[in-house]
């Protein structure tokens, strides 16, 4: 596949993270570049050998993808400009036929583990998991002369393309479980506002102290920016160190989410501003009358007629 831009991917082919790049911007004219972990795909977009990277970053039953969370947040210096939502189903695949009973090992991602781990105690008490960079990768090895286990955990489209031999499928936990891939580039302009807007940021807690997070929080609950997912994570300089990783609903060019990390960075400069991109499930925010763009004009307009009195 060629074209004018280079996106990489969690690879191998026929990953999930693939799937998810056929839905980002520009994605019919990107060509697909595979890389063998999310810091490795990070890196193309660091060091200019790719134009973005999508790696997952999120999941409905694992919740955050650690790796994708602690590389944009500390290790790189870039910017998320897009998201999408993959429906995540597995099939137990093996490169011949084979029965249940016969499955001794199965490679797969830790992620997919996770969530068929109920169906393997039930169904392959016995087996032994093999953990593999990906999903795709698990299965790819078994077309190869040393593969990683009996059988893979995978994709139902990655197990077609190999012509593998499907055992069983339907196997996750939790039907209707879906991951959520963002679209990282190097820092540059934010995309345009669509009233239906996401911003992720990250935020050290400044002080280890009682309250010390609630006065964080207190600058988004009083400004009407509703928070919809936060997690806490080492930043690695300490034991006891820790930093906040945040998505808001909203948009950076909203003066409530502008004036609350305003407030944020007074008190923790080292606060981080990740990006504001469209929201993929298109859902709108609800702003309360006295946080929207007009209260906050109003507000302004009064304060400089006040000013104008000295």
């Amino acid at each position: 596949m060629t074209g004018t831009l280079r996106y990489s991917f969690l690879g191998p082919e026929g990953t999930f993270t693939e799937a998810a790049l056929t839905q980002m911007p520009g994605a019919d004219r990107a060509q697909r570049v595979p890389a063998s972990s999310v810091l490795a795909a990070l890196s193309m977009v660091d060091e200019g050998d790719a134009e973005g990277a999508v790696v997952p970053i999120e999941n409905s039953v694992e919740g955050g993808v650690t790796a994708t969370l602690d590389a944009v947040s500390v290790t790189h210096r870039l910017q998320i400009t897009a998201e999408t939502l993959v429906p995540i189903t597995f099939v137990l695949a093996s490169a011949q036929p084979m029965e249940l009973s016969e499955v001794t090992s199965v490679a797969t991602h830790s992620h997919a583990w996770a969530q068929v781990r109920s169906w393997a105690q039930n169904v392959l008490p016995r087996v032994q998991y093999i953990p593999a960079p990906s999903t795709a990768a698990g299965a790819h090895s078994l077309r190869t002369s040393a593969p990683m286990a009996d059988a893979a955990i995978c994709a139902p489209l990655v197990a077609e393309q190999l012509g593998l031999h499907v055992i069983a499928s339907g196997i996750e936990d939790f039907p209707g479980a879906v991951t959520r891939f963002v679209l990282v580039t190097k820092p540059g302009q934010v995309p345009s506002m669509t009233g239906a807007d996401k911003t992720t940021v990250t935020i050290p807690l400044p002080e280890d102290r009682a309250g010390a997070l609630m006065e964080l929080l207190e600058h988004f609950a009083t400004r009407g920016v509703n928070i919809c997912r936060i997690e806490s994570r080492p930043t690695g300089s300490a034991m006891g160190d820790y930093f906040f990783s945040m998505d808001l609903e909203g948009h950076i060019h909203e003066p409530r989410v502008a004036d609350a990390l305003a407030g944020i960075h007074r008190v923790s400069p080292a606060v981080r501003f990740l990006g504001s991109y469209p929201r993929a499930d298109r859902k709108a925010q609800h702003v309360r009358p006295e946080v929207s763009e007009e209260a906050f004009d109003a507000a302004t307009q009064w304060v400089a007629s006040l000013t104008r009195r000295t």
